[in-house]
Parts: structure tokens; C-alpha cells; sequence
């Protein structure tokens, strides 16, 4: 009898830990309205079914009945206010932290691609390129990742780089192939650091096709978590079942899809937010962007170098337009 009850309670501990490590438990949206007193910032989206309490440092905001986490009745965010703020929400074993971040980031449509590297020749997928992006003010800088050997997320392009495969090379490996005017291969976790200290600019994380399987969009994923950047960070890919399992692991994050073979309906009926197609399929059917934004899916257009082009894209009211000449898209724009 002793033996049953020592098992009960081991499988019922092994239950608990499972549960705990596997509930959901995220937010649909990450950002503080700016002079808004009172305002929703997001709904608490979880598996589990206890009640959920809010630590709050700041003292700005307050949980609802309806789970929504908003600023407490007569406060608001100012200009001047702080860029982030960290919270800790708790379901039963489960606690998780999360960063909301004051709503400033840019709506220019402009998405700098593998960074805004042309116009001072630096290295695609490059920290300069990124900064640059940041500094010129563009809506998102793209970046592509693959998994090193010992499984880090790190930035190339192609499979490989400095004549390394990135798959069968460390991290430590890849950090010393030398990029242009001094840089070298980052990381995701360098990029995202860097990220999370403005408000302006996003980061579009492409997840490439890999020999690691659904294990990229995992890693990915744990690791935009684990450094709580939820309101920095997009999705896309040529892989649906990258983008898929993204939003398994986190329904509310925004994902896009690259590839030309899927039709609109299935995409919604598969829960992609949106369309992001070479530049050429709009210009044939110019009712495609207006048909995808009737079923409430976002459109970007890849990759628009010329002028006439980016004319063209921005005459169809696309959310987004991915450039490798971003410097003369915000020209178009200013214009």
C-alpha cells in the first residue's frame, strides 16, 4: 500500500511539474498606450483555469475580471515615461514575467532588409546594419537565423558563412567569422539585446529552412521569452510549420508567411496574421492586397529596391514594403 500511494504522489508531482512547464500563459499585446489614462495594454491568454494575480513594482497597473492588464484607473504613460516596465503574473505553479513596453514604435511601413546595409556598405545581417536601421528610423529591420551546432540562434542569410557551415558549426565558431568594418556573426540574443533599448524599431525575425525541424522556431521563440522582447519581435517564413509551431507556442504573436502557394483562405483558416509576397505578385493582381485586408490579414511586399516599385506598392496601401534601399523609401515618404 505504501508503494501505491509513494507512486501516486511522484506521478502526481511529475504531473504538476509537466503542467506547470507546459501551461500557457502570454499576453496579446505588450504595449502601453501613450496619454491614455486608464488604458488596456493586453489580455492574459492561458491554458490553466486558477486565478491569476499581478506583482507590479511600478504600481501602474492592475488586472481586471476579464484578465485584461491596463493602467489603474487615472494613470497614464507621458513621453517622458520609461521605455519598459516589468510585470510577473502567476497561475497556480505557473509564474512568468513579462516586459510592457510604452508605445512609440514607428508605423512608416519601412522594413530594412537584413538591416539597412546599401548605402554604407555593411555587412547584411550585421549589428551595424541593424543600428543603421534603427538610426534611420524604419518601421522593422528583417534578419534571418539558423542554429549553430551547439543549438544558439545566430544570423546568417544562407547555410553558410565565411565558408562555414552555420548547421555544423559552434556558436563561439561562427562569432569569429569577421563581417565587414569590424563586425562578426551575432546572435539573436546580441540583436535583441540591442533591440530592447529604443521603442522605435522592430525586429522581423525570419526562421530559415532547417535541417533541426520545428527545434529553430522552439529555440526562437524560449528565447525572445526568456529575454521578455514579445513587443519587439515578428515572424516570418517560407516554412509554415515554423510559423505554426511559433504560434502554438505563442498565439499572440504576430506571424506572416513569404511563400506564393497557399490560397488567403487557407492561410486565415490556419491562424497566419498575413501575406508578406514578392513585390511582383501585387503588381499582377492588384486586387490581392485589397482582398487579403478584407479578411483581416496584413500585406508586405519583398524585396523593393526601385523607386517606381516602391511607388507602385505604396498606391496599394500595403501594411508594410521590405527594401534593401530603406534610406530611399523614407525620402518617398517624407515627400
Amino acid at each position: 500500500m505504501k508503494k501505491v500511494i509513494l507512486l501516486f504522489v511522484l506521478l502526481s508531482v511529475c504531473f504538476i511539474h509537466t503542467y506547470s512547464q507546459n501551461q500557457l500563459l502570454v499576453l496579446d499585446n505588450y504595449t502601453i498606450p501613450v496619454n491614455n489614462k486608464g488604458a488596456v495594454v493586453g489580455k492574459v491568454i492561458s491554458t490553466g483555469s486558477e486565478k491569476i494575480t499581478l506583482k507590479d513594482p511600478s504600481g501602474l497597473f492592475e488586472i481586471d475580471k476579464e484578465k485584461n492588464i491596463r493602467l489603474k484607473k487615472g494613470k497614464q504613460l507621458t513621453p517622458s515615461s520609461p521605455i519598459s516596465y516589468e510585470i510577473v503574473l502567476k497561475e497556480g505553479k505557473t509564474e512568468k514575467s513579462f516586459e510592457l513596453v510604452k508605445d512609440e514604435f514607428l508605423h512608416n511601413k519601412v522594413i530594412a532588409h537584413r538591416g539597412a546595409w546599401k548605402d554604407r556598405d555593411f555587412s547584411h545581417n550585421s549589428m551595424s546594419s541593424l543600428k543603421h536601421a534603427v538610426e534611420i528610423g524604419c518601421e522593422g529591420s528583417e534578419l534571418d537565423v539558423w542554429m549553430s551546432s551547439d543549438d544558439v540562434v545566430v544570423l546568417s542569410h544562407d547555410p553558410s558563412i565565411g565558408g562555414k557551415d552555420v548547421e555544423s558549426t559552434t556558436a563561439a565558431e561562427l562569432s569569429a567569422v569577421a563581417l565587414k568594418n569590424g563586425d562578426f556573426v551575432p546572435t539573436l540574443e546580441e540583436y535583441i539585446n540591442y533591440i530592447k533599448t529604443q521603442n522605435k524599431t522592430k525586429l522581423i525575425i525570419e526562421i530559415k529552412g532547417t535541417n533541426k525541424g520545428k527545434a529553430i522556431a522552439d529555440s526562437v521563440v524560449h528565447l525572445v521569452h526568456r529575454m521578455k522582447a514579445q513587443a519587439w519581435v515578428d515572424y516570418i517564413s517560407f516554412g509554415m510549420q515554423y510559423l505554426t509551431r511559433v504560434k502554438e507556442l505563442d498565439p499572440a504573436a504576430k506571424v506572416l508567411y513569404l511563400g506564393s502557394d497557399k490560397s488567403l483562405e487557407g492561410l486565415k483558416a490556419a491562424n497566419i496574421d498575413g501575406i508578406d509576397f514578392h513585390y511582383s505578385l501585387f503588381q499582377k493582381d492588384q486586387e490581392l492586397a485589397d482582398k487579403a485586408k478584407s479578411m483581416g490579414l496584413l500585406t508586405n511586399a519583398w524585396t523593393v529596391n526601385k523607386e517606381e516599385d516602391m511607388q507602385k506598392m505604396l498606391k496599394l496601401k500595403l501594411d508594410f514594403i521590405t527594401t534593401d534601399e530603406p534610406e530611399l523609401l523614407l525620402r518617398l515618404l517624407d515627400k
